[in-house]
């Protein structure tokens, strides 16, 4: 097994992440503290990828029943875990239902778990400039009227 250096970063040169010791969590704690709970089966952390890295950004259930050694009641049960969590929404398109992850979840799950949108609202996951035009890619106010 080899060895490699690396870099120390010093202070002064930018982070590439946010750190996660930034400051405590506040309101946040319980939200997130559910969705890892959620997400400590690894057949759901993997259903959550699946759904998440489908073409579309939805997967229908018959296209993940095949992908696991589990009967199909049993992936069932964790989609509806996924879906009371609010990870996952879906639709019943005739007699299958298409889940996609809601908005939202993978933002508030990859972000500094310290920062509180509700105290923050640069994070705000609501705040999206794809559906609001009042806002800039960059989070700013622009000049359209809302």
């Amino acid at each position: 097994m080899s060895t490699q250096d690396l870099p120390v970063v010093g202070p002064g040169v930018p982070a590439c992440c946010s750190p996660l010791t930034s400051e405590p969590l506040a309101r946040r704690a319980v939200d997130l503290a559910r969705a890892f709970k959620t997400l400590g089966d690894p057949v759901r952390l993997r259903l959550l990828s699946l759904i998440a890295s489908h073409e579309g950004g939805e997967a229908c259930v018959c296209e993940l029943t095949g992908v696991f050694d589990l009967t199909g009641p049993t992936i069932s049960h964790h989609l509806k875990v996924l879906t009371e969590a609010g990870l996952i929404s879906g639709d019943r398109r005739g007699t299958w239902i298409c889940y996609r992850v809601s908005p939202g979840t993978l933002r508030m799950l990859g972000d500094d778990p310290a920062v509180d949108p509700a105290v923050d609202p640069a994070v705000d996951p609501a705040v999206d400039p794809a559906v609001d035009p009042a806002v800039d890619p960059a989070g700013e106010p622009t000049d359209v009227p809302a």
